[in-house]
């Protein structure tokens, strides 16, 4: 035996060009090595009727026997659908959602995407056909990240393109240091992540029925420095000029402070407390557009904090939450590689 016996678990999902070859060295086998189709066949993994198929082929058209002749027309857009009907369609559910295209769904399922069609096109399609279709537009099903309606897309855009370029040169002019703030809360009760457990076993998690919770506001720079302070409740006027005092003192330059729209953040006492010319030599406050998180890269470190607090005992006291907080954001203040990484993810690597 020339060939080592090849174990293929699905021929199909080999990939046309490895399927090529496959074809053709059961020719070699067949016609030069004087295999047989038996013989063949064990070796590379594939039915004797297959090998047959391909002989047949080989022998009638030559080289172009070779190639992919299944049937599936969709993939070749001589389906029910057209090519255009696919482009159509596949604009549809990339640019628009289920409601505003009048259909009775939240989210683009193969049920929805089947009865778009139907609507706009008025052709029928199986559902299983609908999942091929989907499957070789390279369409996934996928967790959907949640916008608000409010967002404006060109204002964001704005703060992308011009904003925060004009506040960066500033910052190298003026030689100030950007931060970025925002708030976060913690409960003792949150859920967050999965745990293992049997197949068909859904985990319980046993947990007090006493919530306990707290707040923390943060800071933090692409230099990878990072300031925190927690409190109790929601936040008011007077703890965030707390939080803007103490960040000013910690740092021997001016302070551009990035935060989000919260209505405490815009304050009558905290806009008069930064038009003071002591104020403004020291610290000024810019504000994200609206309802765009995904823009600010402190989001990342709340994200991280909460992840780390699941992996923690379960606090059943609010000292012992706020502890076990402080502990976490310590080992975090002291991991200024950790911090950095914060601002290489995609939507925020603008601001690194």
């Amino acid at each position: 035996m020339y060939f080592s016996s090849m174990k293929l678990k699905d021929f199909r999902k080999i990939g046309k060009g490895a399927q090529g070859e496959v074809r053709r060295r059961a020719i070699v086998m067949l016609r030069d090595l004087k295999l047989s189709q038996s013989e063949t066949a064990r070796a590379l993994g594939v039915s004797r009727q297959t090998v047959n198929t391909w002989a047949k082929r080989h022998d009638a058209l030559g080289e172009q026997g070779l190639e992919d002749h299944r049937r599936n027309r969709h993939r070749r857009g001589a389906g029910i659908l057209t090519m255009a009907d696919a482009q159509k369609i596949q604009d549809w559910v990339r640019d628009k959602c289920p409601d505003q295209l009048k259909l009775p769904f939240a989210l683009w399922t193969a049920q929805a995407v089947r009865e778009l069609i139907r609507r706009r096109l008025g052709k029928e399609l199986g559902l299983s056909t609908m999942h091929l279709y989907l499957s070789k537009w390279g369409y996934t099903p996928q967790k959907p990240l949640t916008r608000a309606t409010q967002r404006c897309p060109a204002r964001i855009q704005a703060w992308l393109e011009q904003e925060y370029p004009a506040i960066a040169a500033r910052s190298r002019r003026e030689k100030a240091a950007i931060w970025w703030g925002d708030e976060t809360g913690l409960s003792n009760q949150d859920q967050v992540g999965r745990s293992w457990a049997p197949q068909g076993k859904t985990p319980v998690v046993r947990r007090t029925a006493v919530k306990v919770s707290t707040s923390i506001i943060v800071a933090v720079n692409n230099r990878g420095l990072m300031r925190f302070r927690t409190y109790a409740g929601a936040l008011n006027a007077s703890l965030f000029l707390d939080f803007l005092k103490r960040l000013i003192r910690s740092s021997s330059g001016k302070v551009f402070l990035i935060v989000d729209n919260l209505r405490v953040h815009h304050a009558k006492v905290v806009r008069q407390w930064l038009d003071r010319p002591q104020s403004r030599k020291r610290i000024e406050l810019f504000y994200l557009p609206a309802y765009a998180p995904e823009c600010n890269p402190e989001e990342y470190l709340n994200n991280d904090l909460k992840q780390q607090i699941k992996n923690k005992p379960r606090p059943s006291t609010k000292d012992g939450l706020v502890a076990t907080t402080i502990s976490v954001m310590r080992s975090i203040q002291r991991r200024p590689k950790r911090v950095r990484s914060y601002f290489r993810a995609k939507d925020v690597r603008y601001a690194a």
